[in-house]
């Protein structure tokens, strides 16, 4: 069987991961040539600097990618289409059985138009996540390749149902968990051993992580400006550690905001695989409108505000310790969690590191073997 594996945002990385370990794993113990699985990986360049890709790509030993289309940053029309373009060659040359996709993002939805179109079969790993908020450039991208996917592996049982409702057949869907959670277990042991609390001054419990990246709540300068205003109030209690997105440090410089001068709040650059880990298992609390640190939170059990009036992840909500928040709630919402337990919620059905495992036995049999 012939797979190509589609990445091309730091989400995807920590996604497919363990898969392809779970890929090397069998091809190294299997010697029966009429099950095995040839895999390229295929980045889209979609994240491209060091920061936002090729370290993950370190952290996680994923190898080189086969091809690495290098679109770069663009308007949504133009990296979609951009995407395609270089990507519809690379189907050709491979000819795959499967196109494996991941997550939401515009490489996500790209990749599985041109695959439809040539007819190859696509797998969406992560299917049938909602936000219901077509405003979401994500949202757009889910809808799209779930449409088009012939086989839909999910993380959680409302992702089941949203599919169902939309009219996916039954045998189409399989719940196989969530697969950031096997990336999260598989480096467990060199997330204990991260200096980066030390390295920024911090103790666990005493301090908060904060990232944010979305267009609705940085590109805008009411918006920002109130957000870094709430940021500042809760220093004057708790250490704040926030790595700045690229994309919100370019709209605090446009929009003159500043965020200097303040000693508990660390603005320091964007961090690495292990080093978010950890600060998600050892803040007090979590301010993001991150999805997938939603999920780790809730794997930690660490209180975290999504600062978002939707998301695609409401078993992080009805399950985990997720709860949405918006800027004029945070101050009340903040002082519920310091009023409340340190850990809180629990761990969601089939969040247990042996995802890839799963996504794979699908693939095989869907295909026939």
């Amino acid at each position: 069987m012939k797979l190509l594996v589609i990445a091309g945002a730091r989400p995807n990385f920590m996604k497919i991961a363990p898969l392809i370990r779970c890929l090397n794993k069998r091809k190294s113990e299997n010697d029966d040539v009429s099950v095995s699985v040839d895999y390229r990986i295929v980045h889209t360049g979609q994240h491209y600097d060091q920061a936002m890709s090729q370290r993950f790509f370190d952290e996680l030993q994923i190898p080189a990618p086969d091809f690495d289309l290098a679109v770069g940053s663009s308007s949504h029309a133009s990296q979609t289409a951009n995407i395609m373009t270089k990507f519809e060659p690379v189907c050709e040359e491979v000819r795959p059985d499967w196109v494996l996709v991941v997550g939401d993002v515009n490489s996500t939805m790209a990749c599985t138009l041109v695959a439809s179109k040539m007819g190859i079969k696509v797998a969406h790993l992560e299917a049938g996540l909602r936000s219901f908020d077509r405003s979401m450039p994500e949202e757009i991208n889910r809808l799209v390749t779930d449409a088009l996917a012939d086989l839909l592996l999910t993380p959680s049982q409302d992702a089941d149902e949203n599919l169902k409702r939309e009219g996916v057949p039954a045998a189409k869907i399989r719940f196989v968990g969530n697969i950031m959670i096997d990336s999260l277990t598989g480096n467990l042991e060199k997330m204990h051993s991260c200096t980066i609390l030390d390295d920024l001054g911090v103790k666990p419990g005493e301090f908060v992580y904060v990232t944010l990246h979305r267009p609705g709540n940085v590109d805008s300068s009411t918006v920002l400006s109130t957000i870094i205003e709430r940021i500042r109030q809760i220093s004057e209690h708790l250490d704040i550690v926030f790595p700045m997105h690229p994309r919100t440090r370019k709209m605090l410089t446009q929009f003159n905001i500043g965020v200097n001068g303040h000693r508990a709040l660390k603005i320091v650059e964007p961090v690495g695989y292990l080093e978010s880990l950890s600060l998600s298992d050892n803040a007090r609390f979590v301010l993001t409108d991150s999805g997938g640190i939603q999920e780790e939170t809730t794997f930690f059990r660490t209180p975290c505000l999504t600062l978002r009036p939707n998301t695609e992840r409401p078993v992080t909500i009805s399950l985990g310790s997720n709860r949405l928040t918006h800027i004029d709630g945070i101050s009340v919402d903040v002082q519920n969690i310091l009023r409340g337990p340190i850990k809180i919620g629990s761990v969601p059905p089939l969040w247990d590191g042996q995802t890839s495992d799963r996504v794979l036995s699908s693939l095989l049999d869907a295909s026939g073997f």
